[in-house]
């Protein structure tokens, strides 16, 4: 069962590291929103919902960390929502919404690995 754990733990580092791949990619060109940002969101999200269930632990989950991670990661999907409805409408992605993305994105990963 740690296994198991451990491989969702992976799939779900590796759903922000698709998130903010893509994101870095784009800060370089054409600062716009990707289908391959919704999906690392989505991976990451799937990932992270089954980590909060306290399957094959033998200690107590952080509920406050798994909170601020899961309100971060709602903001995230907004922005990306939003963002994706306006690039379509104008062509472009307003760039506070752009760069709040990649913050978050980092600052949630961020939170993943040194929050204990």
């Amino acid at each position: 069962m740690e296994i198991l754990r451990h491989v969702v733990v992976l799939v779900h580092l590796t759903g922000f590291a698709i998130l903010f791949g893509a994101w870095v990619v784009e800060a370089f060109g054409q600062r716009r929103f990707t289908r391959l940002m919704t999906s690392g969101m989505v991976i990451a999200a799937v990932a992270g919902l089954a980590l909060a269930a306290p399957w094959g632990i033998s200690y107590d989950l952080n509920y406050t960390k798994l909170g601020v991670k899961l309100v971060i990661l709602l903001i995230i999907g907004a922005l990306l929502g939003i963002g994706t409805a306006r690039q379509r409408k104008t062509g472009s992605v307003p760039a506070g919404m752009f760069w709040a993305v990649g913050i978050l994105t980092f600052l949630n990963a961020a939170l993943a690995v040194l929050w204990r």
